[in-house]
């Protein structure tokens, strides 16, 4: 599979993440491979305390899904995209650099 990232991702990444807010607190990424070698996208997602907990934690993680995906067309880019979810306060326990 070919891959095309576009000069924009980080931009478009952010933008996604602002219009999320105040249930989404940041998006970050890394391009790499899958499990099987596959051209990848992993996504960690910082979610607000609120909106990590059940109920509403399903509704958030489809929503941020929804909204990068309509943004970026992953099959155009020859990507899968994979995506990881922790709250604010965990983030904040676990202090690893790369949710930062």
């Amino acid at each position: 599979m070919h891959t095309h990232v576009p000069s924009g991702l980080a931009a478009t990444v952010d933008a996604a993440a602002k219009s999320l807010a105040p249930g989404v607190e940041r998006i970050r990424y890394t391009l790499g491979e899958d499990w099987s070698g596959h051209p990848a996208i992993h996504f960690r997602v910082v979610l607000s305390d609120a909106a990590s907990r059940h109920p509403v934690l399903p509704a958030t993680t489809n929503r941020v899904r929804d909204q990068l995906r309509s943004k970026l067309d992953f099959d155009a880019m020859g990507l899968y995209d994979y995506y990881n979810f922790r709250g604010l306060s965990e983030c904040e326990r676990l202090r690893d650099k790369d949710w930062e």
